[in-house]
Formats: C-alpha cells, structure tokens, sequence
C-alpha cells in the first residue's frame, strides 16, 4: 500500500542500485534539494559492493560448504566483496561530510601502508623525510635524492610559480621532474605507485601537475591520522550505503529494496519513468549502475578480485591488524598494479582472531587465478579463499541527451578517488554544474 502510493508520485530522479556510486549521487542530489526515489532489486544495500553478513552468507554466494565452528559466530563477520580504503583527506570523505552521512559512521585508521620492492619483499611506504632516511627501499644516496623530492613536492604551489623550481606543472612531464632529482628506476616505481597510486606508468609522460596533486594527497591524508593515509569504517563497507539510506529519509527520499525494475520508460529518446510491479513512478532523470541497463553500456575489460580467510596477520607487516600492499606492475612483470589489502576483527568485520585479506587487480591473461599469485605468496596459510572475475563496464554515451546517467563498474584500485571522480563527473553530467566543494565546512573531527 505505501509502496503503491510512493510509486503514483512524481519524482526528480530515481536512482536505481544502492552501490555506494548510486548512494553517494542521491545523497548528493537530495542535500541540493531535490526529490528522490531510490531503488533496488536486492533484498541488501550495496549492489556489487555489498558486504556480507553473517560468514554463512559469503559460502552460500560461492557455492562453499558452510563454515566450521572455527570460524566463530557468524553474525560477527561483514566481507565486503570489492575491497577499498579511503584516502583520509580524499574527495570521498569530503563528500560524506558534506551529505552529513558521517554521523553514521565511525572510522579507523589503516594501521600500514607497503610496497613490493625489487628483491620481492616489502617495505613500509616511506612517506615523510624522516621515513625516508630510515627506509629499506633505497640506499643512503638514494634517499637524499628521494629527501629533496619529497621537500620540493610539499612545497609546491601551481599559483605561486615562485615554488616551481623551472618545473611546469602543465608541460614538464613527471619523468623530466624524476629526473631532475635524479631519481633511480626502483624509487620512481615506488613513488608513482605507491604514492601517486598510479596503476600503470602511462602518467610518466603527462605534465606531472597530477602527479604532484597526488602524492600531496597522499601525504596530506597520512598526516591526518599517522600511521596510514588510510581510513575504513567499521563494521565494513556495508555501511556506507546503509548510512545514505539514513539521510535520504531525512531529506524526504524515498529507498525501495527488494523492487524488481521492469523497465526504464523512455518518450522521444528520453527518460520519463521506471516501471516496477506493473506501476511507473514518473521522474526527470535516472541514474544507475551497468547491471540496469546492459544495452547501454560496453565492457572495458575484466577485475579478478580473491577474498582470503586467514587466522594469523600478513607475514613481514609488523603484525599488523590492518594493512595494504601494493605490488608494482614492473616488479611482477604486468601492466597494471597488484593490490592486497587485509582487515580483521579490530574493524569489527571479522570474528576475533580472524584476517580478511583482499587481492585484486586487473586481468591481463586467460588465467586470472595465476596473475593474483605474487599477492597470494605475501599472505602465509589461508584457511578459505573465493575468487571472482568481474566484467567492468562503462556508459556508452554521457546520458546528456536522454538524462539516463550510467555509473561505470567499481575498478581494481583499493582507495576509492576513482569512484569518486565518477560521481562527480556524472553530478555534473546531470545537474549541468560542477560540484562546489567550498560547500563542505566541516571536517571528519567535527563531528566525532
């Protein structure tokens, strides 16, 4: 009955999958005053990036005989299916404290940062001067070099020339900067990866004003919190979307799960409503994600992501509870990054005494079960792992002309910056404005 009348009215948008690009946008749409109906064909929140809960849930998903009593209670695990951290003073969290949904959530630090070096071990991210000169990754003239770098980074301003050193962010290329500082091969891999968390050295031969901007980021984020630029909400993943079903009702939107979508109803080339149930809730514009619409979207290739169950930390990580290491694609001979990234019961997604660690990158090979082997080797004895190979998909046109606006599939990175250059890329594709973010007064402390 509610459901019936909720469907008569005239909406806005409508939002179709709760996966946090979906919840983000109409969290989004609905602070700037506009009306929202939100719906899912899940029973869940979170679409593709869902966590699960209870343990049992994650068996079932892969077609695994149920866990063990070893395992603890059930109830007391939330797997997240895509793996990502959040950069401490990335756009993601200005965007969550600017809805308001971290009132929600409470989060904590990543307790390390790694990167494979070229003898196969790994080393903590030398991230400021003085991490820099005790760092294994280099030897002592190196990490003069590296030293300088890093001082010449965090001091760069693109409005004041003055800070440029002869380097112009928009034509020197970051190669030239590297070499420059003289930097060598191992530490320019560590620094555009690690740092910059590049995923393939195509960056190397574009204006190096990006790359500065991220390592600034990187560097901004890790002296927010210190041991990590790294935060993750506790209970998981899941509960990013669950808080933006919270707000959404604050603002007077409306969430709908469990509402199989019969069809998009387009007049003249254009969107004018959703069918569900027989009913059609009439809007302006629809937004979504690929699986709602697969005429509409093309395959831009393929993420193998391995969710491993462990009782023990990640081995030469100083034991700690959580983590992230990246494996440079050069290292392994690859073309794009190798990420491993591990949680446990201090993030409340694990029962006591139990590690989650997450590999993913992108498929490069007929075997994508033997590209994630060089994160496998770092992990010791895994008591489970499931493993899944993801199509990724992206819009085939803007959504300009039929205001149908398509999200493009979650990547293999583990922070989530690209996801978010994508909501506001499609904020802006649909509201025809960039997204202001000198709106976004407070900060993550404000509201602890």
């Amino acid at each position: 009955h509610f459901y019936k009348r909720k469907m008569d009215e005239e909406y806005d948008c409508i939002v179709l999958g709760t996966g946090l690009t979906e919840c983000i946008l109409s969290g989004m749409l609905s602070v700037s005053g506009k009306k929202v109906l939100h719906m899912d064909r899940n029973k869940y929140y979170g679409g593709e990036s869902a966590s699960l809960t209870p343990l049992e849930d994650l068996f079932t998903k892969f077609s695994v005989p149920s866990p063990d009593e070893s395992y603890g209670r059930g109830r007391d695990w939330n797997v997240d299916l895509i793996p990502k951290f959040l950069m401490a003073n990335g756009q993601l969290v200005k965007l969550l404290v600017h809805t308001g949904v971290t009132r929600y959530l409470e989060f904590k630090s990543i307790e390390g940062s790694y990167v494979m070096g070229k003898s196969g071990k790994i080393s903590k991210v030398p991230a400021d001067e003085k991490e820099a000169l005790t760092s294994d990754l280099m030897g002592l003239f190196e990490k003069r070099r590296f030293k300088n770098f890093l001082v010449f980074v965090n001091s760069f301003d693109e409005e004041d020339p003055k800070t440029w050193k002869e380097v112009d962010p928009k034509t020197t290329t970051t190669d030239e900067v590297y070499k420059k500082f003289g930097l060598d091969e191992n530490t320019c891999d560590f620094v555009g990866h690690a740092l910059a968390l590049y995923r393939d050295d195509e960056y190397r031969g574009k204006p190096c004003g990006d790359a500065i901007k991220r390592i600034r980021l990187y560097s901004d984020s890790l002296a927010r919190y210190g041991k990590s630029p790294y935060l993750y909400p506790l209970y998981g993943l899941g509960e990013l979307p669950q808080g933006f079903a919270r707000l959404a009702a604050i603002y007077g939107g409306t969430f709908m799960l469990d509402k199989e979508v019969e069809e998009i109803v387009m007049e003249g080339g254009k969107v004018v409503g959703v069918k569900s149930g027989g009913e059609v809730a009439k809007c302006k514009q629809v937004y979504c994600d690929p699986t709602y619409v697969s005429e509409k979207v093309s395959k831009a290739g393929r993420v193998v992501r391995c969710i491993c169950l462990m009782d023990h930390p990640i081995p030469n990580t100083k034991d700690a509870l959580s983590t992230q290491i990246i494996i440079p694609q050069k290292q392994v001979g690859r073309k794009s990054d190798i990420y491993v990234t591990m949680v446990s019961s201090t993030t409340q997604v694990a029962s006591k005494g139990w590690f989650i660690a997450m590999i993913s990158t992108n498929v490069e090979t007929d075997n994508p079960e033997a590209e994630i082997q060089p994160g496998l080797n770092l992990l010791g004895p895994i008591k489970q792992k499931f493993l899944q190979v993801s199509d990724v998909f992206q819009p085939t046109e803007d959504g300009t002309a039929s205001q149908l606006f398509i999200s493009k599939s979650y990547d293999a990175t583990s922070h989530f910056e690209t996801t978010c250059l994508d909501v506001l890329d499609i904020f802006k594709r649909g509201t025809g404005e960039d997204f202001d973010f000198s709106k976004v007064k407070h900060t993550l402390e404000d509201q602890e």
